[in-house]
């Protein structure tokens, strides 16, 4: 059993490189095969500021030489290949001589904070909204006032985003409506600092935990009605054990390891934002950040910012494969590695 373990492991890992590898050279190519010239771009907004640009086609040269894009595309492509693999992503092309990690790292954070914490909180409210409703033992005011918490589900995250912008923040003004904090308080760790950042998170966290619940809550009822029945609930029935324990602990526990492996996959998606999430909020994560690079035709934050999310799936799903047989003992590593 060991040696399949560990035949197992190694297949996994060795695609997990291929994915990357895929993953990395077409982050290569689509950019350069979209419309639009980068260095093209950035002369057209120098012209729209001034009268002229002096020199213009010397600047243009210029800068095509010194981010390498007078080199063949093969040239190009093994420089690209050799500097991914050190993690260095060079400078901004839009925001040249910022490097291109001086815009991604804080925006990995904001977007960790927000998308990451909402997902977790959807992910619990959905595994118990779920769970109450295919239980029987549910009581029926209860069962009558959870069908409301899907209610979000059938609108868009970016148009309820907007709803709730309209109604929270336009016409109240009980809440901020753009940014991630206000911008007259210093950003230290601090009482009103950390006051700041919670409620102008809360809007954008809304809008993906009311849009979201739903689905999750969804899934968890049909896995849950397919534990009903099953030996070990029977069982679990004869022995006497109270119906709070038999669900949570027979019948949840045997229904989530599914719901285990979308939540590593959601969570994988974190570093990319919700991109129109926060476009409407203005919120600086990484969903942010790529929209302004593709407007900007900015290669290096464009490739930067997608081989990060191409990563942070990849391993997240290559952690849930390796640890989802000891999450469920009716899943083995031999099936796959005895072919």
């Amino acid at each position: 059993m060991r040696g399949l373990d560990l035949r197992y492991f190694v297949r996994r890992i060795g695609m997990f490189f291929l994915v990357i590898f895929a993953a990395a050279s077409f982050n290569f190519l689509i950019p350069r095969l979209a419309p639009g010239n980068p260095i093209g771009a950035i002369n057209s907004r120098m012209s729209q500021a001034s009268a002229g640009i002096e020199n213009g086609q010397a600047m243009f040269e210029a800068y095509r030489k010194r981010f390498g894009l007078d080199d063949p595309i093969y040239i190009q492509y093994a420089k690209y290949m050799w500097n991914t693999l050190r993690f260095d992503f060079g400078e901004s092309l839009s925001a040249y001589p910022a490097e291109v990690w001086e815009i991604v790292r804080p925006a990995i954070g904001w977007s960790i904070s927000l998308i990451g914490v909402s997902v977790l909180i959807t992910f619990a409210m959905g595994i118990t909204v779920g769970a109450m409703l295919a239980w029987k033992g549910t009581p029926k005011l209860v069962r009558a006032f959870l069908p409301i918490t899907m209610i979000g589900g059938v609108l868009p995250y970016y148009l309820l985003a907007m709803l709730l912008l309209y109604l929270f923040a336009f016409t109240t003004k009980l809440l901020p409506m753009s940014g991630a904090y206000d911008s007259g308080i210093p950003r230290e760790l601090s009482g009103p600092y950390i006051i700041s950042v919670l409620r102008h998170a809360i809007l954008p966290a809304l809008s993906i935990i009311l849009t979201s619940v739903g689905t999750w809550a969804l899934t968890m009822r049909g896995l849950i009605v397919n534990t009903i029945g099953e030996d070990y609930m029977l069982l679990a029935e004869a022995k006497g054990l109270p119906k709070r324990r038999i669900l949570w602990w027979y019948s949840v526990r045997n229904a989530i390891p599914p719901q285990l492996t979308h939540l590593a996959i959601a969570l994988g998606y974190v570093v990319s934002g919700a991109i129109l999430v926060e476009i409407v909020f203005s919120y600086p994560g990484l969903g942010y950040q790529l929209y302004m690079a593709i407007v900007n035709s900015d290669y290096t934050v464009i490739q930067g910012i997608t081989l990060i999310l191409a990563v942070s799936v990849g391993l997240s799903v290559l952690i849930i494969d390796l640890i989802y047989p000891r999450l469920d003992p009716r899943v083995t590593y031999v099936a796959e590695s005895s072919g």
